[in-house]
């Protein structure tokens, strides 16, 4: 039999993640993504192994191989964030990490990304636009839902537990913070803007933090440092964003509007929508409102403009005025209103998240099905 070219290897690795619940599209910038990342003997190796968890010696039988000379190729490739290393009562099990978990996410958490990784964001930008994010188009729940800035609520008592940012933080037992993959990306590559927001402040919790300080993705930090970065975020105009799910939710994404998978799929590409709405709206109060702009500056949905109004008390004569359908009730503008004439109130009807990951990944390929994908 004669041997596989590099392409060939490439494309059965193509066509094995193709069976995870994220696809690869067809685009010209597909393979150079690919041959980017991975080297031709990742990509072989890769090929098969299952994405859940396989012990270490079931791994070993599947591919031909001593689980002495297994193991550390798969700890290598775990801190490249394409494998998932996990240990229960000692064993060590093994599963190959979906697409979307590796160029979205894992590898830009770290500080310091591989030279693959840094090579790779260019045509992985690239395939972004180019068919990448199509697969959220007609999803009608995403993977983040909007949560609101603390103090920005008109009445905290009747916040839900899986609303409050701060209780939420609070109930965890395991804080890591890494640095911002989407903010990574584009950081990386020298054809996008630089955006000057912070980095180090996408938040993990629970499984997926340790995975991450296990793998030295990112940092293990305490509850009063976690309260400190979302605070950090918040004076900065970012828009907390959590795992769209009431139980077992392990991230907390801090997005820019100039960066954020989520946001550019809203702005660039025009979906019906960015993250998945929070459970308030903006209310406003025109006759102590100055005109100053800011809340039109800091809006990350374009929801806000300045208007003329007879209610207006200023020497401009101008209020901040509401677009609803946009408001995703997220409270960047309230957060630094210098007249308080913003709050956040809650709506009367109101949103209620997937009870946890598999609700909202059954979810997810229903609007797939629906679709016809």
């Amino acid at each position: 039999m004669p041997d596989r070219s590099d392409k060939e290897i490439y494309q059965e690795l193509i066509d094995w993640l193709r069976k995870a619940w994220w696809g690869l599209p067809e685009s010209e910038h597909l393979m150079p993504t690919i041959q980017s990342f991975y080297n031709p003997e990742e990509a072989a190796l890769l090929t098969g192994i299952p994405f859940s968890g396989r012990s270490l010696e079931e791994l070993a039988e599947t591919k031909g191989m001593a689980p002495e000379e297994l193991a550390p190729r798969l700890d290598a490739l775990a801190r490249k964030a394409v494998v998932w290393r996990s240990e229960k009562r000692g064993t060590i099990r093994y599963s190959l990490n979906d697409s979307f978990f590796v160029f979205m996410r894992g590898p830009y958490w770290s500080e310091k990304p591989d030279e693959a990784s840094k090579a790779t964001t260019k045509p992985l930008n690239k395939y972004f636009y180019d068919g990448f994010m199509d697969q959220f188009r007609e999803a009608h729940t995403k993977g983040l839902r909007t949560i609101p800035i603390d103090k920005t609520v008109e009445d905290p008592r009747r916040i839900l537990p899986y609303e409050d940012v701060v209780k939420f933080v609070d109930s965890q037992d395991y804080c890591t913070v890494s640095f911002c993959p989407c903010r990574q990306r584009k950081l990386l590559d020298p054809d996008s803007k630089v955006c000057d927001h912070p980095l180090e402040v996408c938040l993990h919790f629970g499984r997926l933090g340790h995975y991450i300080v296990e793998n030295g993705l990112g940092r293990e930090i305490t509850h009063e440092e976690t309260r400190e970065i979302l605070k950090q975020a918040a004076e900065s105009g970012l828009v907390h964003a959590i795992s769209n799910w009431q139980e077992g939710a392990d991230t907390i994404c801090n997005c820019c509007t100039c960066c954020c998978l989520f946001f550019e799929a809203y702005h660039v590409l025009k979906h019906d929508k960015s993250h998945d709405i929070s459970n308030y709206r903006l209310s406003t109060t025109p006759e102590t409102c100055k005109a100053c702009g800011l809340c039109v500056e800091r809006c990350p949905m374009e929801a806000l403009r300045l208007e003329d109004s007879p209610e207006a008390s200023n020497k401009k004569g101008k209020v901040a005025v509401l677009d609803p359908d946009k408001c995703i009730g997220c409270g960047v503008c309230v957060y630094k209103c210098p007249t308080q004439s913003l709050i956040l109130e809650r709506k009367e009807d109101t949103y209620d998240p997937p009870k946890d990951a598999r609700a909202w990944m059954e979810r997810w390929y229903a609007d797939k099905k629906a679709a016809g994908g």
